[in-house]
């Protein structure tokens, strides 16, 4: 009894951040059996631990080759770990229960709520019913088209297989892939429908679930929440610019865009700017890149996807709140308004403590392997930015990293994907109620 209460005790967030690792632990065990592996042999479990929690991240940085190393038992494993990383452990055991027919208690609404990154319990459910049902339907879909375009290139069960896989992979954001040799989807880089159709997956699940309920709905009622109307908004944005300025940075780069035709660069570019987004797949070579394009696409998965997604990063609420916020100061406006809404002061203080959060985790885990791994300082930044951001894309050093900087990045990414307030709230002291007020001060700011 005395267990149940404390377990009732326990908050949202530690109540999340202790599934989550029990799921990565489990997953890492899974994964070092010889079952498991191609060679017969177990996984050092180092190994087993980072692809696990790149798994249940939904990262996609990887230290063996997931095509080639695992066994289908492997690969079942991994993407098991990648949904239910993806729509959450607490969506998947609401999942169960609405199957059951079990009631769904207040304290699991309350972790619904974390999880989900919802300001209120109401409609929870009827939000997790929707989350379910966009993703198994979307999944399908891109799983078909998927199916249907390697059926050409492969044994028609495989290419289903490969469909199936790859449709779950790529909505969840993770960027994990069967093609072996650490190639993504390169081979397919002038292909339209693989090009269309993992690039629609990877934007869905970065939108959110509550932006795509809205869009459904629009029909109906003809309104868009503000919240939808920011992620749009700001995914536009990133997506046009992201396109703009690798086309022109890659352009006569012969190593990337350069020995493409037209259509080739013009997919590519987009590819590319859509995949920071926190998916980690990629039709040109990363490394390869020019320092410029690398440097801007750390910029892009640091913002990351948006929240109730499956991405990580600060989210694009947050980089608009943090816009609006220094358009403001410069029209000398005390408010944030954005559609015509003003933002509470409290969203004002919770996007800057993110982004600081944020800002202080990739600086510090850079400085960190900067000292303990032999390599250049932008691909360790790249590199620390997409573990962090959930991302999973890379310059080409995972596989040549120390124990010590697995290690690293895969706290990195469990930081990431829970998000540094989530874990902070977790790990910190329970707040207590402010009795009093200091008086106010005054400080010279600039």
């Amino acid at each position: 009894m005395d267990k149940k209460k404390k377990w009732f005790k326990w908050s949202p967030p530690r109540i999340l951040v202790t599934g989550f690792a029990l799921i990565i632990l489990l997953g890492a065990v899974l994964l070092s059996l010889p079952i498991s592996n191609t060679s017969g042999d177990s996984l050092r479990f180092i190994d087993a631990l980072f692809t696990a929690t790149s798994a249940t991240c939904v990262t996609g940085l990887v230290v063996v080759d997931t095509g080639l190393d695992f066994t289908v038992f492997g690969q079942i494993v991994i993407i098991a770990l990648i949904q239910v990383g993806g729509l959450g452990f607490m969506t998947m055991a609401t999942l169960i229960a609405l199957v059951l027919r079990k009631r769904i208690s207040l304290k699991e609404r309350l972790i619904l709520q974390e999880a989900m990154n919802q300001s209120s319990m109401e409609g929870i459910v009827r939000l997790i019913r929707k989350v379910i049902i966009y993703s198994l339907v979307i999944e399908a879909t891109a799983a078909v088209l998927f199916a249907s375009r390697f059926a050409f290139d492969m044994p028609m069960g495989k290419a289903i297989y490969f469909g199936i896989w790859h449709a779950i992979s790529m909505f969840n954001n993770a960027g994990f892939d069967l093609f072996g040799e650490y190639r993504s989807l390169t081979m397919y880089v002038n292909d339209p429908i693989v090009n269309f159709t993992a690039m629609g997956l990877i934007i869905l699940g970065g939108l959110g679930f509550i932006v795509m309920s809205d869009l459904i709905e629009y029909r109906t009622n003809k309104r868009l929440s503000l919240h939808s109307k920011v992620v749009l908004t700001m995914t536009g944005i990133l997506l046009a610019v992201g396109a703009i300025v690798i086309f022109i940075f890659e352009f006569s780069n012969q190593k990337t865009l350069g020995s493409l035709g037209w259509d080739g660069k013009i997919w590519a570019s987009l590819f590319q700017s859509v995949t920071p987004r926190t998916a980690g797949a990629n039709t040109i070579d990363i490394g390869a890149m020019r320092h410029a394009s690398i440097f801007f696409m750390v910029i892009l998965m640091f913002i990351g996807a948006s929240p109730g997604s499956t991405g990580g990063g600060i989210k694009t609420t947050t980089f608009m709140t943090l816009v609006g916020a220094v358009i403001a100061m410069i029209r000398g406006k005390e408010d944030i308004v954005l559609f015509r809404f003003r933002l509470a002061r409290e969203r004002i203080f919770k996007a800057l403590t993110i982004t600081l959060l944020s800002l202080a985790l990739v600086i510090g885990v850079t400085m960190l392997l900067s000292t303990t791994e032999d390599r250049d300082f932008l691909r360790i930044l790249f590199e620390t930015t997409s573990a962090f951001g959930t991302v999973g894309l890379t310059t080409g050093i995972t596989t040549t990293l120390t124990d010590f900087g697995k290690i690293v990045l895969s706290l990195t990414m469990f930081a990431g994907r829970l998000g540094p307030l989530t874990l902070a709230y977790a790990l910190g002291p329970r707040a207590e109620k402010e009795l009093y007020r200091h008086p106010e001060g005054k400080i010279i700011i600039g």
